[in-house]
């Protein structure tokens, strides 16, 4: 086997691999972020509807919530007799976005609620609207929190990606599978182990990225009050 060959075949799925991710990074945090929103204000019913919809994403491995999304989104579409435009792409990115972003709410919530009682007295008392005390006071403080846990969140969005394959979708995984098939599985190590050399890559361009906004974050930390800040502006 001619690796050279092997290793562009492999790299020809791959912009797949990184649409699914990507999809699932974008519609994962939207989800999230609402769900963190309803469950932190406690409005009575849809806080309840989004605990359960992050228990059911935590809860369910992520391989059943991809036979779910490709199941049941069919059914779906037939209920509103549209076109049908399902296809295992799709149902791994609608899949893969309801457990990303399930699972980064208990990322986003804890940070939210770590962030100490005071800085939003201090915010309030200065007379700072919702959004304002959002955007420049506790928000950049649970960023800071929240990013440790959503560079692991990435991380385990990345290995999930690799099941896709079991739905139908065409990633880099499928693809090494159907190298090996035609090969008579006569090089699986040398197939497995670029893929382990893929997808380290791929998880350490993550970790960069979250690394340099941590970094770049650094100077919000918790207890530095909205209202000491206004006093040193003023000297």
């Amino acid at each position: 086997m001619d690796l050279s060959i092997m290793i562009s075949e492999l790299l020809k799925a791959l912009p797949l691999t990184l649409a699914i991710t990507f999809t699932a990074m974008i519609v994962g945090f939207c989800l999230a972020l609402i769900g963190t929103t309803f469950r932190v204000r406690r409005i009575p019913g849809i806080s309840h509807l989004a605990d359960l919809y992050v228990s059911y994403a935590r809860s369910v491995p992520v391989v059943l919530q991809l036979f779910v999304a490709f199941y049941g989104l069919p059914l779906i579409v037939d209920l509103f007799e549209v076109e049908d435009f399902v296809s295992p792409t799709v149902a791994a990115m609608l899949g893969l976005s309801l457990y990303h972003g399930g699972y980064l709410s208990e990322v986003m919530r804890p940070a939210y609620l770590a962030v100490d009682r005071g800085q939003h007295d201090a915010a309030d008392s200065l007379g700072y609207t919702v959004r304002q005390k959002i955007l420049r006071v506790v928000g950049p403080q649970a960023v800071h929190i929240a990013l440790p846990g959503y560079g692991n969140s990435i991380i385990y969005l990345i290995h999930n990606v690799a099941l896709v394959m079991y739905i139908g979708a065409a990633d880099v995984m499928a693809t090494a599978h159907l190298v090996m098939e035609r090969d008579y599985n006569q090089y699986q190590f040398e197939t497995y182990l670029v893929l382990a050399v893929i997808y380290a890559l791929l998880c350490l361009v993550a970790w960069l990225v979250v690394r340099f906004f941590e970094m770049r974050n650094s100077k919000f930390t918790p207890t530095a009050t909205p209202a000491k800040d206004t006093m040193m502006a003023s000297v």
